[in-house]
């Protein structure tokens, strides 16, 4: 017998904290090292019309067991790696970063007449790919797929994301750790937008206005994290925007030490020792 949809509803809500990270960048952070957001660690929103908050930027230092996906929305993020990589990401486009067993990257603000205002998500890697090769990719605006929708829009970074009437589209950005799908959500005051949503872990963050969910409504700087269920219905009264985060959580153990994320304490110990004996990027 065929079963009708379940439409997920908000199981819990997440609060952003202001924090500082780098040369004194003034950002919102939501992490979650705990595995109830698994694959996703770390969300940290970037956004400011001030340049003395964030100008300082992220000078080098390294990273091992994480991909990091940077996005903006206004200004921009000039990125160095110990590999060569140099590219600089505007408004709209994204940067993809699978630091394997380690990487050594700076990331340097850039500002436009509405300031800075971005984000960069950290994934975790499962325990086969953490001392993997690293590897680095960015990704324009204009390879980014949309879904449009009246008074509602959806740009798909990563994986696939599609509607009930069939409409689907599968962002660029195709090597996600844990399946992992992510994507921009614009609603217009009086907007709707439904998805069929069968990923275990899926998350909202809102970052403009405020959305309702099945009822319930999360507000800028609150990420909800949704119960099981195939579909999701997103509607605002008077307008939002948000980031949609979905994947398979990887159920690893997870030790953490600033910018490395391994599975056992005795890991991170070593990348402490290969990174202060110089064979971390070996």
């Amino acid at each position: 017998m065929a079963t009708s949809p379940s439409s997920r509803r908000i199981e819990r809500l997440f609060h952003s904290s202001p924090s500082q990270d780098g040369d004194g960048v003034h950002i919102q952070r939501i992490h979650c090292f705990g595995g109830e957001l698994d694959p996703f660690l770390m969300l940290d929103e970037l956004g400011s019309d001030r340049p003395d908050d964030y100008i300082g930027g992220f000078p080098p230092h390294p990273h091992r067991g994480i991909q990091t996906l940077t996005y903006i929305v206004h200004g921009g993020i000039t990125h160095e790696d110990h590999l060569g990589h140099s590219s600089t990401i505007q408004a709209g486009d994204a940067q993809w970063m699978h630091t394997g067993r380690g990487i050594v990257h700076s990331e340097m603000p850039l500002t436009d007449s509405q300031g800075l205002h971005g984000f960069q998500l950290w994934l975790n890697l499962p325990a086969q790919e953490k001392m993997s090769a690293a590897r680095y990719r960015d990704v324009r605006s204009d390879e980014m797929p949309r879904l449009l929708k009246e008074k509602a829009e959806l740009i798909a970074l990563g994986g696939s994301w599609s509607t009930p009437e069939g409409e689907s589209v599968s962002g660029p950005l195709d090597a996600l750790a844990g399946n992992g799908g992510v994507a921009h959500a614009r609603l217009e005051a009086g907007g709707q937008l439904a998805l069929a949503a069968p990923s275990e872990t899926l998350a909202v963050y809102v970052f403009e206005g405020a959305l309702q969910i099945e009822g319930e409504s999360v507000g800028a700087g609150q990420l909800a994290r949704l119960s099981p269920g195939d579909s999701v219905f997103l509607a605002s009264q008077a307008g939002a925007q948000c980031l949609l985060l979905a994947g398979t959580p990887h159920r690893e153990p997870i030790a953490h030490y600033g910018p490395f994320v391994m599975n056992h304490s005795h890991e991170i110990e070593q990348a402490l020792r290969d990174y202060r004996n110089g064979t971390f990027t070996d």
